[in-house]
């Protein structure tokens, strides 16, 4: 990663405890809101170009 400069030969393992299943339940939740908001904002991007005008870039 470049932060931490690491051993020649030695890897630092994090290992943190599991995720309970409700913590596995609000991370899901939380990845398909930002999914669902994501796709209303492409949604609106389209809807807000008029067909048959180009747009210079």
């Amino acid at each position: 990663m470049g932060f931490i400069k690491e051993p020649i030969g030695i890897d630092f393992i994090i290992q943190s405890e599991p995720l309970s299943d409700l913590e596995r339940k609000e991370i899901s939740e939380y990845i398909k809101s930002k999914k669902e908001e994501n796709k209303k904002m492409e949604t609106q991007k389209v809807s807000k170009k008029k067909p048959g005008i180009t747009q210079k870039v």
